[in-house]
């Protein structure tokens, strides 16, 4: 069987953890979508990780880790991370890379810088990952496979014909240095030695894996408001965070995907530019903020202060409709244990009107949020296990966004650590 563990809002809603505890119960897990420009913080037995490229699985020896080729794949970051849990005394995983997935390169990640300073305040807020770049060029056909890393003379030719388009860039538009072919080529070469333990055909080898009724757990980034087709557009990331892309970017069939959990935050945060109705300012922001997380609300790439405020139940409603959801898991309750009220965003107000659906982008932008307030539980409530011993407002303040977002809410995670999750 096949699940899916995706976000329902801005991302940063505790997808690594929940893979995390639930890699345990799976022999593969699969990075789908996105690149290097999210991270996911996971907190067990070995420390604490922000894994940005490796599948939250790679703490478990019977687990295979899969990256996808819907990933945009940052071969250098993907070795360092691997050195880094190295370090930290982690048994090596056992990782797959698939030969289709597309090759972040160098100079991805120097037009996504060069043009966010062209923009100015203008910008998207990229993490200047290279991922809009690499995307780019995949659907415009000039990015590469890596298995394209395999063979010289096409590399060659490729790269000649990459060089003399993005040197008109580099020098009418950015006036920055130009490519030179042979470095590009001898980075490629050293790419793919980087790379080769790992590639493998990896559609073939889940093909085989669903045939033999492997448990199978597809890893999302970010959430289902920063996808490029249904999120804030154009401050969306730039490849499909929802479930449904699972089955192309992972490579299974789209009916084999059984389960969609859907992670969301018992308040909401964002990192980045774009509407965020619910949104807090001042010091009723700076004490979520701090409050928030494990450590605080600061991005796990970026280290940027994130956004953050009232539950959403509008945006969190519609995340979780175009992800599919089959159940809901709610994370980070426990960061709201200080506040005497807590503030819930049942609707939003737009031209005169209360409305209950999520809006189109420039809609959102004016759109201002309508505010139902339910009593704080006002103590710490980490370390219990069972649902029926949380404070009565807690469970109240659960069973209420339940009701408003219309999915079963079947996990809480009341603290940081693997094992700090009660089960409905």
């Amino acid at each position: 069987m096949s699940r899916a563990i995706v976000g329902a809002n801005w991302g940063d809603e505790g997808k690594g953890k929940i893979t995390d505890a639930l890699a345990a119960e799976s022999d593969i897990v699969i990075r789908f979508q996105g690149g290097s420009n999210a991270g996911h913080t996971i907190v067990n037995d070995y420390g604490k990780f922000a894994l940005h490229m490796l599948p939250s699985g790679v703490f478990y020896q019977h687990v295979t880790n899969v990256i996808g080729s819907g990933v945009a794949l940052n071969i250098p970051y993907l070795l360092n991370e691997l050195a880094a849990l190295k370090e930290q005394g982690v048994p090596a995983p056992k990782l797959l890379v698939s030969d289709r997935a597309q090759v972040v390169m160098p100079y991805h990640i120097l037009f996504d810088e060069y043009e966010e300073q062209r923009l100015g305040k203008a910008s998207f807020g990229s993490t200047k990952s290279g991922i809009a770049p690499t995307y780019s060029d995949k659907y415009a056909k000039i990015g590469f496979q890596v298995s394209e890393l395999f063979d010289d003379e096409h590399l060659k030719e490729k790269i000649a014909s990459v060089c003399a388009q993005k040197n008109v860039l580099l020098e009418h538009l950015y006036h920055k240095p130009l490519l030179d072919p042979e470095e590009l080529l001898e980075t490629c070469r050293q790419y793919r030695e980087m790379i080769r333990p790992y590639v493998a055909h990896t559609t073939d080898f889940l093909q085989k894996a669903v045939a033999d009724g492997k448990r199978i757990l597809l890893e999302g980034q970010l959430g289902a408001l920063k996808d490029t087709d249904h999120g804030i557009y154009p401050m969306v990331t730039s490849s499909s965070t929802l479930a449904g892309f699972g089955s192309v970017g992972a490579g299974i069939p789209p009916y084999e995907i059984k389960d969609v959990i859907t992670v969301v935050k018992a308040y909401s945060s964002a990192v980045g530019a774009g509407p965020f109705v619910s949104e807090l300012f001042g010091e009723e922001a700076e004490q979520l903020r701090r409050h928030g997380g494990d450590g605080g609300e600061y991005g796990a790439t970026t280290g940027r202060p994130r956004r953050v405020g009232w539950f959403d139940a509008v945006a969190t409603r519609y995340g979780c409709r175009m992800q599919g959801a089959t159940e809901v898991v709610l994370t980070v309750i426990d960061a709201l244990g200080y506040l005497d009220e807590i503030g819930i965003c049942t609707g939003y107000e737009l031209d005169g009107e209360t409305i209950d659906y999520f809006p189109n982008t420039q809609d959102c932008y004016r759109a201002r949020p309508v505010i139902k307030t339910m009593p704080g539980w006002k103590c710490n409530i980490r370390g219990i296990k069972t649902y029926e011993e949380l404070p009565q407002q807690t469970r109240d303040y659960i069973e209420e966004i339940e009701k408003l977002i219309g999915c079963p809410i079947t996990m809480i995670s009341n603290g940081p650590g693997r094992n700090d999750i009660i089960r409905r």
